[in-house]
């Protein structure tokens, strides 16, 4: 068991860098005049739904049956990508002029589907030599009418290939559709077509390690993103500078009443968070779901710093099919010790003894949400036929990395938490009997202080957002890591400030109760960013129809949950460490 443990490791491991060399290496990537370069169709679909591909032949473009099949990577499985040979053969430094790639006869049935993929927009993807190549079905001639009905449908029949080498490499590829080499698609009769398609060679100078730049932003978009992001942020950070002002000044003059009243010896007239000194580290109710929720944010965390280590280092280049997906599989595999480890560790310092639950509720509090998502998404994909549909080998592989590597160092780490023996740190004693909670005004309960805790970090955040979603749910690339690792950062330094502010507005209304209305107002976040999803997918999208619409706000309601956990547990963290220094700078005995 061993033995095959450590073999997937390996193998998943090996599919993660494989994905990688295949696209960077250098050794790679060379050719001599004539010999065949790889040249795939990927997907089609609609362009406003990023998550509607189809098979490429799915539509009658020509003939599949010598259509041979790449065989996937893991994560290109995961991205939906559906490699085949594409119909058009273009070798290394050979030119074509109105070459035919087949002849085909187009059904009654054939002519009305080319026509509805022309009228909603749709598009193809394939790649040469790992290039991205894009192009429309076709157009749709308006001539100034505003009834789709009266509406005139063509068919691209030509693509024009221009493609520049440097010496024995392709370095750039752009594909047009020919406006004028069309096929009427208003009829209804069957339509005989001829699908042709023309190459030409350039020579160029640039660089074969600097081919895949130009698929990234450019600089206009560059210096906008910059601008807005750091001046988002700088608001956001003098805004919060402004607030531990007054806090420390508060804090301040706390310090020095409660001195005053030590040094008087007189303990009757003791208010604020003092006051509560014998319930504020009262343990929290549902002890075993708050280490739970603990663990789990504090492995989504050590995620996304892997993630952006990874970034950084230039792993996620643009069009590195599914390597970001992959990772997340194999990285989410490897941290579960984590996870196990901080839970059972922190349930057995609060004086937790059934581990063992504590440890499946680990596992599953993100996990098993996830996996209902994915099961109700999966089976609409199934049935609407398109490539984000996951095939049967995939899941089992999924299955087996959580069975044999996800479930083993879960356990294993929960195992190292329970025999760590470590003690809670706790500066006052806890009192037999807990203090009465004082009526708080509507505005001091949990949900108004959630409101006030997303919003903050949310401000410094939604700009950056939008270009994230655009990425994720649209067409661009997103290549600018060092200002999203920037914005994480100030994310992460607000949600902790915030939380620990009220937190302390909250003892200082003698309310004890404070561990999990700190982890839900660091978390409240994550709240913020799903109710913008709702508003980018009304007024910044074009995106429509059940399966797109299912596919969006159930795997961002997965995202945004991670992010609730993820923050949540930093909000703590900062509380407690807030709440310790505190009661060890007075005298609570």
């Amino acid at each position: 068991m061993e033995r095959t443990r450590a073999c997937l490791v390996a193998l998943a491991l090996a599919t993660l860098c494989g994905v990688t060399q295949v696209r960077s290496s250098a050794s790679d990537h060379l050719y001599k005049a004539g010999d065949e370069v790889p040249f795939y169709a990927n997907k089609v679909g609609p362009f406003r739904n990023p998550s509607e591909t189809y098979r490429y032949f799915d539509f009658p473009f020509c003939s599949s049956a010598l259509v041979k099949k790449k065989k996937e990577a893991f994560g290109e499985v995961l991205n939906g990508d559906r490699l085949v040979s594409a119909p058009y053969k273009i070798d290394f430094l050979s030119e074509k002029d109105a070459e035919i790639a087949c002849q085909t006869k187009l059904s009654k049935e054939d002519v009305a589907k080319f026509r509805t993929a022309v009228s909603e927009d749709y598009y193809f993807q394939m790649y040469y030599d790992d290039l991205p190549i894009w192009s429309f079905f076709g157009k749709v001639d308006k001539e100034s009418m505003t009834d789709p009905s009266n509406h005139k449908y063509y068919l691209y029949k030509r693509l024009l290939f221009d493609i520049f080498y440097n010496k024995d490499r392709v370095i750039e590829i752009h594909a047009r559709s020919d406006s004028n080499a069309v096929v009427d698609l208003n009829g209804d009769e069957p339509v005989d077509v001829d699908f042709m398609y023309t190459v030409k060679w350039k020579e160029t100078g640039s660089p074969f390690e600097k081919r895949m730049g130009k698929y990234s932003m450019s600089s206009n978009h560059l210096e906008i993103q910059w601008f807005s992001t750091l001046n988002s942020c700088v608001i956001v950070l003098l805004l919060t500078a402004f607030l531990a002002t007054i806090l420390m000044r508060i804090l301040k003059n706390d310090f020095m009443k409660y001195t005053r009243d030590e040094e008087s010896a007189d303990d009757d007239d003791e208010t604020g968070w003092k006051y509560i000194y014998g319930d504020v580290f009262r343990y929290p109710k549902h002890k075993s779901l708050f280490a739970a929720a603990l663990g789990s944010g504090i492995q989504l965390f050590t995620i996304a710093i892997f993630i952006f280590i990874l970034a950084m280092v230039g792993i996620f280049y643009p069009y590195n099919r599914g390597v970001l997906l992959s990772t997340l599989v194999v990285i989410y595999a490897l941290t579960s010790g984590i996870a196990g480890y901080t839970a059972a560790s922190f349930y057995c310092q609060l004086e937790g003894i059934n581990w063992v639950r504590n440890l499946l509720l680990t596992g599953s509090l993100f996990c098993g949400p996830l996996f209902v998502t994915f099961c109700f998404l999966n089976t609409v994909a199934i049935a609407y036929k398109v490539t984000a549909a996951l095939p049967f080998g995939a899941i089992v592989m999924i299955f087996l990395i959580w069975g044999l590597v996800t479930s083993p160092l879960l356990v294993l780490g929960g195992i190292a938490g329970k025999n760590s023996k470590a003690e809670f740190e706790a500066p006052c004693h806890t009192t037999k009997c807990p203090t009465e909670i004082p009526q708080l005004p509507w505005y001091r309960k949990t949900l108004p202080r959630m409101a006030m805790a997303g919003f903050l970090p949310f401000s410094a955040i939604y700009i950056e957002l939008y270009y994230v979603l655009a990425s994720v749910w649209g067409h661009r690339n997103y290549t600018i890591y060092g200002i999203l690792f920037i914005v994480f950062i100030i994310l992460l330094f607000v949600t902790a400030f915030i939380t620990v502010a009220l937190t302390y507005f909250q003892l200082a209304a003698e309310d004890h109760d404070w561990w999990w209305r700190s982890f839900l107002c660091g978390g409240s976040t994550g709240l913020f960013i799903y109710a913008y999803c709702f508003f980018y997918y009304y007024e910044r999208s074009d995106m429509s129809g059940f399966m797109q619409t299912s596919f969006f706000f159930g795997y961002m309601a997965c995202i945004c949950y991670g992010f609730f956990l993820m923050l949540g547990a930093i909000g703590f963290l900062a509380s407690l460490f807030f709440v310790r220094h505190i009661y060890l700078c007075i005298k609570c005995e």
